[in-house]
């Protein structure tokens, strides 16, 4: 290439869903309402597990720090999002496109990381439930998350290191709506296969292991629970691992779906379809699939609306604590102050008419 057109740049421009004025409405409405349906769900989630002291088992801290790797995925995205539409400026630093980069892949693959570690609490849970407590014992619950979250940290450490040595000086539009690292790839002039040879790598590695630890966990799951002699205790066995199968099919089957696909020309359109089931529809659902198929969930969610409901003042109430009898007050004061004072205190004015 050359050296006049090695003009390095400072910013990047995010091509968006959609590039046509009449759409941003309409797009502005759709993010705005599912970014807040996400956050309330989720956090609703967070403070049940937090009140509800049947909740504190493994099972439900997994849960809470799913929820909570929810938020930070889906915040990672929309909002920039959400500003740029409604600024209708499609700028980002080159600063603020790695941090982006950094923060969804580490909050990307750290769902995956958990949804494998769920699945592990299962199958102890199902095959050895005599030994459940001392096996997901606080330590070994501890130590699975804090692994998770040093891999996956390296992961993006990693990738973020190898991006920040290329140079950028080709067109400064990036054909999606968030920094990624394949669209980040395509605008390097840069000598760029090491970075593709660590994606491949990390793919394969971050991608198979939790899946390959939820398939064989749900093998050995399957074949006790079909070793129960009951259909009650089968369905018994099954229903407490429903909500996290559900996620799971979506999760994995959203990826399979839409990448087992013939190879096309609209590889960017693929990639935005994942990121859209991945990391804005999924985060969205889990509330809800963790709060209607799961009944210790639900009652711990109808306790956190009553303490709620219980703690916010009446207006009676507040009309009781004001409540002030006629006779307290002269007619000067009644014509000067339309609320009542407190009970038992009377005004200025109403000391002057009794002197």
């Amino acid at each position: 290439m050359e050296p006049e057109n090695q003009t390095e740049i400072s910013e990047f421009f995010l091509q968006g869903l959609s590039e046509k004025p009449e759409h941003q409405t309409l797009l502005f409405t759709m993010f705005l309402s599912t970014y807040l349906v996400t956050i309330i769900g989720n956090v609703l989630i967070i403070l049940a597990i937090i009140t509800d002291s049947h909740l504190h088992t493994p099972m439900y801290f997994f849960l809470f720090n799913l929820s909570l790797v929810d938020i930070l995925l889906f915040s990672t995205t929309v909002p920039k999002m959400l500003v740029n539409i409604q600024t209708q400026s499609r700028a980002i630093t080159f600063a603020g496109c790695l941090t982006q980069m950094y923060a969804f892949h580490l909050f990307g693959t750290m769902d995956s990381f958990l949804l494998a570690v769920m699945a592990i609490d299962r199958f102890v849970a199902i095959v050895h439930p005599l030994r459940y407590l001392v096996v997901m014992c606080p330590r070994v619950c501890g130590l699975l998350l804090g692994v998770s979250w040093v891999i996956t940290n390296l992961q993006s450490l990693i990738h973020t290191c190898l991006m920040v040595q290329l140079t950028f000086c080709a067109s400064s539009e990036i054909s999606h709506f968030f920094c990624d690292l394949m669209p980040l790839l395509k605008l390097s002039c840069s000598d760029t296969h090491t970075n593709k040879l660590m994606i491949f790598a990390s793919g394969i590695v971050m991608g198979t292991s939790p899946l390959s630890c939820i398939l064989l966990s749900y093998i050995r799951i399957f074949w006790t629970v079909f070793k129960i002699p009951s259909a009650r205790g089968k369905w018994k066995a099954f229903s407490t691992c429903g909500s996290h199968l559900t996620v799971v099919s979506l999760f994995y089957g959203t990826i399979f779906a839409v990448y087992l696909q013939p190879t096309s020309p609209s590889s960017s359109e693929k990639d935005k379809a994942v990121t859209l089931m991945c990391g804005v529809v999924i985060p969205m659902l889990n509330p809800f699939i963790y709060s209607l198929r799961n009944k210790d969930v639900k009652a711990a969610l109808g306790k956190l609306i009553s303490k709620v409901a219980i703690s916010c003042p009446r207006p009676e109430q507040f009309l009781d604590v004001y409540h002030v009898p006629g006779s307290l007050l002269g007619a000067r004061d009644r014509q000067m102050h339309p609320i009542p004072y407190p009970q038992g205190v009377q005004s200025v004015a109403g000391n002057r008419d009794t002197e």
